[in-house]
């Protein structure tokens, strides 16, 4: 989320982040976005037995704000169809991995035992089915030897914070398009990107 107020601050976008919006009180994001005179809320879902009452509540404080696009950076909660369908074709995620492998949590760890040669990041538009949707960009860094989960989500995170930013600016210049499972991006640039070797690692 940080990544992306800043560029979208430092590279002149035709938008503004319109609030940031958190489920747990003591979200460190909160902060932050007020430093910067952005509106926060907090919709704390242990204040809701079921899923669906915590998503209505989401939903009515998204849309008392009006966006164009909701942006899920670091946000944690499996969400309901219902709340899906709202606002399909325009809810991005970040998931740690090259979708469509390694879906759900543990990605790095799932990465390792599974012994691939890369892994990476994907920005995909989000849709009733966990980490999957529309893939808009991804990024992927090389699996070294010594690599723990630690290490591996490192290098992942710091591509993320280049290719979510990327995908969110390209939304809001109006950019992309939905076709089916596809997204096409105009004009055409490279969706996506390879992090290589770093000085010191291994082969």
């Amino acid at each position: 989320m940080e990544a992306i107020v800043r560029a979208c601050a430092d590279e002149g976008w035709p938008a503004q982040v319109a609030a940031v919006i958190a489920n747990r009180p003591d979200a460190a994001g909160l902060a932050f976005a007020a430093s910067r005179g952005i509106a926060t809320a907090v919709v704390d879902h242990r204040q809701f037995p079921e899923r669906e009452r915590f998503d209505a509540a989401l939903a009515e404080q998204i849309d008392s704000v009006a966006p164009d696009l909701v942006v899920l950076a670091g946000f944690m909660r499996v969400l309901t169809a219902g709340f899906v369908d709202r606002y399909a074709g325009r809810m991005l995620n970040v998931h740690p991995s090259l979708l469509p492998s390694f879906p759900g949590l543990k990605t790095h760890q799932q990465a390792l035992d599974a012994g691939v040669r890369l892994h990476g990041a994907s920005v995909h538009f989000v849709t009733s089915q966990l980490d999957h949707g529309p893939i808009v960009v991804q990024s992927a860094v090389p699996v070294v030897a010594g690599d723990t989960p630690a290490t591996l989500a490192e290098r992942v995170l710091a591509t993320e914070h280049i290719i979510y930013p990327r995908a969110v600016r390209w939304f809001v210049e109006g950019r992309l398009a939905l076709d089916g499972l596809r997204v096409t991006l105009t004009p055409p640039e490279p969706q996506w990107l390879f992090a290589g070797h770093t000085a010191g690692e291994g082969a």
